[in-house]
């Protein structure tokens, strides 16, 4: 079975597209065969493109999130994808919380994928300074590689 993951953060203009991206270019790489998309908890930003700073930061590591939309998690997602992969706590509970009762997909943050890094959050960058995004970056790279990995050897 192909694994199909969806990064999920609360608007899906910063940490989610960027995770999206960091993931499809590690799968790419490795050659790992996978279906990716990013999506929000929040509807705010539906049919918005990444935050301007969001996409510099993409766009200075080699990849463009430019035509990238914001979309909401739908009931659908929990059994078209094998993984939602949320950002923070926040929007963990929240797909626990909207999972419907047939739902297949596993969930997990990020960064417990990451030797070392389990139960801890990918830095939201959106209300601090550009530099944040750098961090951002840093941490969707790491929780990437390591979700791929294991995707990869099959370990999850």
């Amino acid at each position: 079975m192909v694994p199909s993951i969806l990064f999920v953060c609360l608007g899906n203009i910063c940490r989610s597209p960027l995770a999206e991206a960091a993931f499809r270019e590690e799968a790419r790489r490795l050659k790992l065969d996978a279906v990716t998309d990013s999506a929000g908890t929040g509807n705010w930003h539906i049919g918005s493109p990444p935050d301007p700073r969001a996409q510099a930061v993409a766009l200075n590591n080699g990849v463009d999130i430019s035509g990238l939309r914001g979309r909401q998690v739908k009931p659908a997602d929990f059994r078209r994808f094998t993984h939602l992969v949320a950002m923070d706590h926040d929007n963990l509970a929240n797909l626990r919380r909207i999972a419907p009762p047939d739902a297949t997909a596993k969930l997990s943050l990020l960064l417990d994928h990451v030797e070392g890094r389990a139960g801890q959050a990918v830095a939201d960058p959106y209300y601090g300074e550009d530099d944040g995004f750098d961090v951002t970056w840093a941490d969707v790279t790491d929780g990437a590689r390591a979700l791929a990995v294991k995707l990869l050897r099959h370990k999850i």
